[in-house]
């Protein structure tokens, strides 16, 4: 049997006005997507445990079947696993991202203008975590270059009490001052971020971003503390060869930790120019020559839910089924025997908020060989309540899909 997990990043969400009380999943035109709801088992699963945050970390490795409640210790250090960093017990890391603030005299009265610092090249973000070591890095703190605007802090001998080191995407357009941590175990973190402005901005990089009319990646902003993070082996765990396919550290991270494959795709970005092709042969290719189960991630109806991007949110779900979906489903029916399909968000990252909700997501499960009338003919947040097939939790849904009909 071979497995493929769609996971849309993101993708489910709440009514909005301006689709006349629908969501994106609801308007958009996903023809394959759709006719597989009416042949697979469909329901809502709930991917994030009580009392954790609805972070893609969590969410993820949940729908992977790692329990999030037993092996999960920050994002950060799952993001420093895909870097190749080898870590102490004693080490923290933190996700250190490349933001975009307001030109504001004082640090703490700066508005969070844009978190992912206006989409800045990985070229040009290693340049600038290479003037932040310089100015910070020591026998306690060092800078690590990742991609885009994701990049790593380790910080020897560190602690995890740090009090509110908020994600920037969940404060866009906001005032930093009540974001910025007034724990005395986060003093020095915030005195960096405050001193990274006076470097960043006025930096070549940024001065020629702005010259071009683009987001100066001008403060770094750090947050998802966590401690080495040891998963188990997948294939010990799950008793099949896995893939993971991916534009972003996280996932890249999860996958590494667990010994899955994880090949990189050229001209992945985790946004809404991803190469969505390239993605999909490679999905392909990996469950035709390598595994028996591949989950293929696509960041971008997330990214377009945490900057309001309504249209685009929509677009990306719509490339998604027409070009990914279709072109898999089409290839898989000719290749192998029998198959199954799970296709879910980890969480919704509603428009109207611009950050992660907790809400259960819908989820489908497709397997050839099998007659399924479901009678949901739009696969969607309110039709797969319908159904009536709840999950308690991501690992219980990875049961799921394996189980044996």
């Amino acid at each position: 049997m071979k497995y493929l997990v769609l996971l849309c990043d993101g993708m489910s969400d709440y009514p909005l006005k301006q689709l006349n009380g629908k969501t994106p999943m609801e308007v958009a035109k996903k023809t394959m997507m759709n006719s597989l709801s009416e042949k697979s088992i469909v329901g809502l699963v709930k991917t994030v445990p009580d009392n954790m945050k609805p972070g893609s970390d969590i969410a993820n490795m949940s729908v992977m079947g790692f329990d999030p409640l037993k092996y999960y210790t920050g994002r950060s250090p799952l993001e420093a696993l895909s870097l190749g960093l080898s870590l102490d017990d004693s080490d923290v890391t933190l996700r250190c991202n490349l933001v975009t603030l307001s030109d504001d005299a004082n640090y703490e009265d700066k508005k969070m203008v844009d978190y992912c610092g206006g989409d800045i090249s990985s070229e040009d973000a290693e340049i600038l975590i290479e003037a932040i070591n310089d100015a910070f890095k020591n026998d306690i703190f060092e800078f690590f270059n990742g991609v885009s605007y994701r990049h790593c802090l380790v910080w020897k001998n560190g602690t995890t009490d740090l009090s509110n080191m908020t994600p920037p995407h969940d404060i866009s357009g906001k005032t930093i001052k009540e974001y910025l941590s007034e724990n005395e175990n986060a003093k020095p973190l915030i005195d960096m971020m405050k001193k990274s402005f006076s470097i960043l901005d006025n930096h070549p990089i940024n001065q020629k971003r702005a010259a071009e009319g683009k987001n100066k990646a001008n403060s770094i902003w750090l947050w998802g503390e966590g401690k080495k993070t040891v998963l188990p082996d997948f294939e010990n765990l799950y008793k099949m060869k896995s893939s993971v396919i991916s534009a972003v550290d996280l996932l890249k991270g999860i996958a590494q930790g667990a010994n899955m494959r994880h090949p990189d795709v050229e001209n992945a970005t985790g946004y809404i120019d991803t190469n969505f092709v390239g993605k999909a042969e490679c999905a392909l290719d990996e469950l035709k020559n390598h595994s028996d189960y591949v989950y293929l991630h696509f960041e971008a109806p997330d990214e377009c839910g945490h900057r309001g991007e309504l249209e685009n949110k929509i677009k990306s779900i719509e490339i998604i089924d027409k070009t990914v979906l279709t072109y898999l489903k089409e290839n898989m029916d000719k290749i192998f025997e029998d198959y199954k399909i799970m296709i879910l968000p980890d969480h919704p990252t509603p428009i109207e908020i611009k950050t992660h909700a907790s809400d259960p997501v819908p989820y489908l499960i497709y397997q050839k060989s099998k007659n399924i009338k479901s009678n949901i003919k739009n696969f969607n947040e309110s039709s797969a309540k319908t159904a009536d097939n709840f999950v308690e939790s991501g690992v219980d849904l990875m049961k799921k899909l394996l189980e044996e009909d």
